[in-house]
């Protein structure tokens, strides 16, 4: 069995819709939904926003179902030029940004576990990288194009960089060019997956991160996150674990 998080209903709401043979069980005000997807037994969860809703999450999830992986989906905002609204980050490193526990610890670095990051799982990783071309070689069968169009998105590129994640909402240009000074690694920034990986490294289960750019993290960030994850991320993710699930059997 395969986790899949999101933070957002929106973000994963028609994985919800192929779900087959779909089940829901409640734990700690969340739904976890169990079925099929793509021939593949997975459980569904949205987590909610931040660090902490997304662990304890998690940590029900791996506690309750075992999955054998678990990957997060979702949106995030652009901290480099390079990326654009619609483009694909498949993460490698995640960090916590506002983790600071200096002079005892090192900035970023995570008490006890002597790591300043925490990184994806390397097949997992390059599987992602896959899907997410498929998925874009064949994008327009996938997204509305007229609802692509309305966010400016052409045709995606695909990423594989670092995350930062933190309980903080990024939206001014002071803010990216603070991140670009002190972790200039990162590419994007969101509020959950460095917490799930975190966990998920604790537990050893081995875990992946899709983020679709939705803004640049800036002051243009004024973008309506549950329509953008409605219209557009909630279409990426399913269309990229289409390809994911059917790499991964071959």
């Amino acid at each position: 069995m395969i986790g899949i998080i999101s933070a957002m209903q929106e973000e994963m709401q028609t994985l919800i819709e192929s779900l087959q043979d779909k089940k829901r069980l409640t734990r700690g005000m969340r739904t976890y939904y169990t079925g099929v997807l793509f021939d593949r037994k997975v459980v569904l969860v949205f987590s909610r926003w931040g660090k902490v809703a997304s662990a304890t999450t998690t940590t029900q999830l791996i506690n309750e179902f075992h999955p054998e992986a678990i990957i997060f989906t979702g949106v995030a905002g652009s901290v480099i030029d390079s990326l654009d609204i619609g483009d694909i980050v498949i993460g490698k490193q995640l960090y916590q940004y506002d983790v600071d526990a200096r002079p005892f610890f090192e900035r970023f670095e995570v008490p006890i576990l002597a790591k300043k990051y925490f990184e994806t799982n390397t097949s997992m990783r390059a599987l992602l990288v896959s899907a997410a071309r498929s998925f874009v070689n064949e994008y327009n069968d996938h997204v509305d194009q007229q609802k692509a169009a309305a966010y400016n998105i052409g045709l995606p590129q695909v990423f594989t960089g670092n995350i930062g994640s933190g309980d903080r909402f990024i939206a001014t240009h002071e803010a990216v060019v603070e991140f670009n000074a002190i972790l200039p690694e990162i590419s994007c920034v969101e509020m959950e997956g460095a917490a799930v990986a975190q966990v998920c490294f604790e537990y050893d289960v081995p875990f992946a991160i899709i983020r679709i750019i939705s803004d640049k993290a800036n002051d243009n960030a004024h973008i309506e996150f549950q329509k953008f994850a409605h219209d557009i991320a909630t279409h990426y993710a399913l269309g990229i674990l289409k390809y994911y699930f059917a790499n991964a059997r071959t």
